[in-house]
Formats: structure tokens, sequence, C-alpha cells
């Protein structure tokens, strides 16, 4: 029998690190080991909640053991492409949390570590790959039900949690910037769905309009962009009031030259209870489509990525296309040259 995939985490300083360790063990991977610096406010629900994992006395300890083949990454966003270089050279391939790296330069040298090494390294775009009802609607489209995707149209609200956001979530070299980070899971599904390659900025800002206090934070961010495949918006933000009942109503619709889908992920305003709300309409279907149970084929599928070394899960280069994108945009939007 083979014997499962076995993982480590290298920090955990971002809640999404649950999601996709748990995520990875729930597609038949084994969780051996994880470390971090500091001592974020995360460490105490991550140890409830992964009781069984040991702690390593140092992430080194992780990079050696020649028995793990993969390492997460959750740490301050800085710090991730550091990290996921040096897991690479240790001959580990990585799954990193949004942004993978917040500079240009880092996304060069993952670049080149990625050719000298050969290693995977893949991103979790959670607002794609951990949301049943995209599943669901990749399925609608491939099945020709909205025609040739023409433009996305994605919203990634956000809750601010002021009060309990780590010092690093208030610096703009730390996270990167509003469209580095949050901007990118919208990248990511604008490429996917439209199936474009390649993709220009054609218009892009960043501001901090309603918290003055905290100069370094960008509360509003916006993208336009246009693809080989289609045409595309974003709208990101850390806006989401207090009444709603989870942290962000993010929502994506998908034009097609035969109908639209629109997802509601996380929260249907309109009175619909739970989560992953689709919404088909095309010359036969006008309706509401349940999509809890489409599944999340990514850790499976990079599971099988892993020792098949192929890119079922996503492709390299689109890694590294929607990282560029988002970088570029954050450029732009900050007067330089996108």
């Amino acid at each position: 029998m083979t014997r499962p995939i076995r993982f480590a985490a290298i920090g955990i300083d971002h809640r999404h690190i649950f999601g996709m360790a748990q995520n990875m063990i729930d597609a038949g991977a084994e969780f051996v080991g994880w470390q971090t610096e500091g001592a974020p406010e995360t460490v105490a629900g991550f140890m409830k909640r992964f009781a069984h994992v040991p702690r390593a006395v140092t992430a080194e300890v992780l990079l050696e053991d020649p028995d793990i083949d993969l390492v997460l990454l959750s740490s301050i966003p800085r710090d991730r492409a550091a990290w996921a270089i040096r897991a690479m050279e240790a001959g580990k391939d990585v799954m990193s949390d949004k942004p993978g790296c917040t500079t240009l330069d880092q996304l060069a040298a993952i670049r080149a570590s990625v050719a000298r090494t050969g290693r995977i390294w893949s991103v979790d775009f959670s607002e794609r790959f951990e949301v049943p009802a995209v599943t669901r609607a990749a399925e609608l489209v491939a099945e020709g039900a909205i025609g040739r995707v023409v433009q996305t149209v994605g919203l990634g609200p956000h809750r601010l949690n002021l009060l309990t956001r780590p010092d690093w979530f208030f610096d703009r070299a730390a996270y990167g910037g509003i469209l580095t980070d949050i901007g990118s899971h919208q990248i990511d599904q604008f490429l996917f769905f439209t199936g474009s390659t390649e993709a220009e900025i054609t218009m892009a800002s960043a501001r901090n309009l309603a918290h003055p206090e905290t100069p370094g934070l960008q509360d509003f961010g916006e993208i336009a962009l246009r693809g080989a495949g289609g045409h595309g918006y974003i709208r990101v933000d850390w806006f989401t009031p207090d009444a709603l009942p989870t942290w962000g109503d993010g929502r994506l619709t998908i034009l097609g030259t035969k109908g639209y889908i629109e997802l509601r992920k996380y929260v249907d305003v309109g009175g619909r209870e739970g989560t992953d709300h689709l919404l088909l309409v095309n010359d036969d279907r006008c309706e509401h489509i349940d999509a809890r149970d489409a599944g999340l084929p990514y850790f499976a599928r990079l599971i099988a990525d892993l020792r098949n070394r192929t890119q079922t899960a996503m492709p390299q280069e689109h890694a590294f296309t929607v990282c560029e994108l988002a970088l570029k945009a954050q450029i732009l939007a900050e007067g330089g040259v996108g």
C-alpha cells in the first residue's frame, strides 16, 4: 500500500491554515508536525483543533525530515516566499496561503527555485478551492450551460475586526497591499473561468477611505482586467457591516454568451439559509441551486500531483500569473507602472 502524503505547517499567523490543514487531512494526507515564529494569536485555537499534531522544536527539523512531502505556509505574507524557497530547496513541495509573495522580486525568486528544484509551488486560493459552489459553477461552465464565458465580476468584501488584528495586518510591507492580498482570489477566478493564460490590468485602485487611525491599511480596492479569454472587474474591501452573520458577502458573477451564473458563496441576504448558493439563468433554466455538496477537488488533486508530478490541481504557470497580475495591479494602484 502506498503510504499517505505527509505534510507539515510552517507559520500559522493567518487562520487560513485551519482550512488548508483540515482539507488536506480530509483528502487523505497525514499532518505530522508544525512550527511557527513568535506567538501568533492563532496558536491556542490551532493547538486545540490539531491537538494530535506535535510542535517541532524548529522549522529546520521539519525541513530536514525526509519523510515530509509537503509544507503548508501561512506565515506573515512577506515571509512566505523565503519559507517556500527554503522548503523547495530542501526537497519539499509547497502549498502557500495567499498571497504567495508580496513583491515581484520574491516571485522571480520563487520561479527560479521551482525551475531549479522541480518542486510544486501551489497557492490555496480559498475563495475558489474551498467553496463548493465554485466547483459546481466550473462543472456548469464546462457543460456549456452559459455558453462561452466573456466576463467575470468578483466581489470580495471582508469584515475588518479592527481590534483583534495583529500589528502586521496594518503594515503595508508585511501584507503586500489589498490587491496583492485579497485581490489575488478574484484574479485567480477571472483567469480560471475566462480560460485566460495571460491578461493585462487596465485599471487599479487601492485606498484607505475610512480608517485614518491605521494609515498602513488599504480598506478598498478595485481592478479591471482584459484577458485572452474575456474581461473582468474586481472589488475588494474591509467594509462588511456587523449585522451580516458571516465575515463577508462574497459573490461571483460569470457572464456567458448564453446565460449567467451568480454565486453567493457564504450567505444569501435574500433569506435562504446556509452557504454555496448558485443562481443559473440561461435560455432553458432560471433557478437556485444548493451547491453545498459539490466537493472540493483541489486537495485530492494536489495529493495526486505530488505523487505523479502532474498539474491537475492548478497549473504551475497559473499560480505564477495570478501573483504577477496581483502585484502589478498593486503597483499600478500605488502610482507605479503595473
